[in-house]
């Protein structure tokens, strides 16, 4: 290993990079865009979800459970005179739910009998069918404790609720989804940075060149990492600083153990592109790859959106082998729960053996041959 020529190889690719504007903008621009259209455009929350309401025999307690449905952020009430009229705007997706107060409500409730409030929802997004089932009921208990409050505890629930959210008071999903979307975009910028530059060295004859210098292939790729290394830390800085600056996402946990844990999947992220570029050496194919094997698994298989957990037996297994799964388990932990160390050290004990498997087969396959 020769300490200059790897010098002199890490200048040439950063003369490479400024000269070639793609490499900055997947490490630069591309980072920003994915966070606006993420940051912004998913969301898991459920707001001004529009419900129909049918208020058979309107009284004093119907007015007030009504006025509580429509102070509430979560529901866009409209009333409708029978529950013909709102089923119709049920089946037209002009309502998402409809709620019943039928005639007999306010004197069951008067008398300590049960009085229900019919509910139907629209079942076709079940997600969403289940998230609005679960603000109708707490809408539904919040209400009665306000009653009983209002009556003196007269008729108080036997067991009152007293929830406390840890980790994500403001139950906002962006604060959960934007650490995972880091994660995604290093992964991105990781493997399609190294797969594409090497396959275009190979396109444009400049890898044979190399290969014609004393240069040894330990100092090719060292030459190569440096530089891709250091953009894609720059990259994950810029999108913390996004994330914390502009979506207000907290981060509890400490900035260094992060960018520790961050180089190690970065390292990770970048022998997966070398070793992609090993075996695809042109460009349209190594995207490909990269997308199908680096991308695709990071967003669909890593937790960032879908639950690991409720994924079937052989896919649990399945994305232990998702670099990206152990780094969304750490950004999202440091971001919201702070340093915990069981998650941080076993998730990035598997993200440095991942960075030495995929650089040690990068190594192995790296031949100072041409076929």
């Amino acid at each position: 290993m020769n300490a200059r020529r790897v010098k002199h190889l890490i200048r040439k690719e950063f003369i490479q990079i400024l000269r070639d504007p793609s490499a900055i903008a997947i490490a630069f621009v591309m980072p920003v865009l994915l966070l606006f259209l993420f940051g912004y455009g998913v969301s898991l929350d459920a707001k001004h979800v529009p419900v129909a309401v049918v208020v058979d025999h309107p009284t004093a307690d119907t007015s007030a459970f009504v006025g509580g449905l429509q102070q509430s952020p979560y529901f866009s009430p409209t009333l409708y005179p029978s529950i013909h009229a709102a089923r119709q705007a049920l089946m037209q997706r002009r309502a998402e739910g409809i709620l019943w107060l039928r005639t007999d409500f306010s004197r069951k409730l008067a008398q300590g009998a049960s009085a229900p409030v019919a509910a139907e929802i629209n079942g076709v997004d079940a997600n969403n069918a289940r998230i609005l089932e679960g603000y109708l009921e707490g809408m539904w208990q919040n209400w009665l404790a306000r009653r009983a409050a209002d009556q003196a505890a007269s008729r108080a629930l036997p067991i009152r609720a007293d929830p406390r959210i840890w980790f994500n008071p403001a139950l906002r999903s962006r604060d959960y989804l934007v650490p995972g979307l880091i994660a995604v975009i290093m992964t991105l910028i990781g493997a399609l940075l190294t797969a594409l530059v090497v396959a275009r060295e190979w396109e444009r004859g400049t890898m044979e060149a190399l290969m014609a210098t004393p240069a040894t292939m330990g100092e090719i790729i060292i030459g190569k990492l440096v530089p891709y290394f250091l953009m894609g830390i720059g990259g994950m800085l810029l999108s913390v600083a996004l994330a914390v600056w502009l979506f207000t996402v907290p981060l509890v946990g400490s900035f260094w153990v992060m960018l520790l844990l961050s180089a190690l999947f970065l390292l990770a992220a970048l022998g997966m592109g070398l070793l992609i570029s090993s075996a695809a050496r042109n460009q349209f194919a190594a995207a490909q790859i990269a997308i199908i094997v680096t991308f695709l698994p990071a967003f669909i298989l890593s937790g960032f959106i879908f639950d690991i957990r409720s994924m079937p037996v052989p896919i649990r297994l399945l994305t232990h082998l998702i670099a990206a799964r152990y780094f969304v388990a750490i950004l999202q932990t440091l971001f919201l729960a702070g340093d915990i160390w069981p998650i941080l050290l076993k998730n990035g004990f598997a993200l440095g053996l991942m960075a030495v498997f995929f650089l040690g087969m990068t190594a192995l396959r790296s031949k100072k041959r041409l076929d």
